[in-house]
């Protein structure tokens, strides 16, 4: 079965969803998106998503032309389109057709589409097993060069370091700040445990304020745990008992190695496999209803 693609007001075969040569969004990455999840027939946090969307167009003076209510109805009318309960939405604004120049101005309308599918980051088995990871050698981006709180589509510093693991036959790394901080995965943000007390870099060092991540603090708290969002090194990282990642995609996974050496007793720890009942306990009980 074909799926069903919003683009610009209309739910097209995606044989038909097609964007011009000239957008700016192809030519440059000059766009904003959002990859987020459905559970059990739930948008989970629509709002939130749609809140991020919303700033990152703002800071790169993009103006979406249709209201935050409205783009939840887009979202909510696309996974309807393709019969979805559970899923990914992968919702895009980009600048729109333009010149061949740089010119935001020369792009008077923005093009706006939206994919509900299917994903899996990961294969169910590491869920279980855990993921072993490599420090890659390519830095975040320094957020006095790009802030990456803005959701953008340009991923090629991510992209660059999902090279590394794939060339080191590993499923994820760890990037660091340009000062040699741990900032976060390729896509995902990090967690470190140590007892009760929990760890996870700071957005200012150039991590994007994770979605699944504010759930995470949400959760450890109500569960008594202690949640710092502080600068730490690698060396935090191999001797926490636990480390585990999280993002819409990833969801929640435990980290059992990193650089060769193992973490904690090297499988999923209790924390994790809290947490993580937790969370789809979470996801699947609220959330923006796709069907009445």
């Amino acid at each position: 079965m074909s799926l069903r693609i919003y683009l610009d007001g209309q739910i097209v075969d995606e044989s038909e969803a097609k964007v011009s040569v000239f957008d700016h969004g192809l030519l440059y990455g000059d766009g904003v998106f959002e990859g987020i999840r459905a559970y059990n027939g739930r948008i989970f946090r629509l709002d939130e998503h749609l809140q991020r969307l919303y700033n990152s167009a703002k800071s790169l003076w993009l103006q979406i032309p249709v209201t935050m209510d409205e783009m939840a109805q887009i979202v909510v009318e696309t996974c309807r389109a393709n019969e979805l309960r559970d899923g990914y939405i992968r919702l895009v604004v980009t600048r729109g057709v333009g010149d061949l120049g740089l010119d935001p101005r020369k792009c008077p309308k923005p093009t706006i589409f939206c994919i509900a599918a299917n994903i899996e980051l990961y294969p169910e088995e590491l869920y279980e097993t855990g993921l072993r990871l490599i420090t890659c050698a390519t830095r975040r981006i320094n957020p006095d060069a790009f802030n990456v709180e803005i959701k953008s589509l340009n991923y090629l510093n991510n992209i660059m370091a999902k090279i590394e693991c794939v060339q080191a036959g590993v499923p994820e790394g760890i990037m660091l700040s340009a000062d040699g901080y741990v900032a976060e995965g390729t896509g995902d943000n990090i967690f470190c445990a140590y007892g009760d007390t929990l760890l996870t870099p700071p957005v200012y060092i150039g991590n994007l304020a994770g979605i699944t991540c504010a759930a995470t603090i949400e959760l450890a708290e109500s569960a008594g745990m202690t949640v710092k969002q502080e600068l730490f090194r690698l060396h935090t990282v191999y001797c926490a008992d636990e480390v585990f990642l999280t993002g819409t995609a990833a969801e929640m996974v435990a980290v059992i190695e990193v650089d060769g050496r193992p973490i904690g007793e090297g499988k999923p720890g209790a924390v994790v496999k809290r947490l993580r009942a937790d969370f789809q306990s979470l996801v699947n009980s609220e959330g923006t209803p796709i069907y009445d």
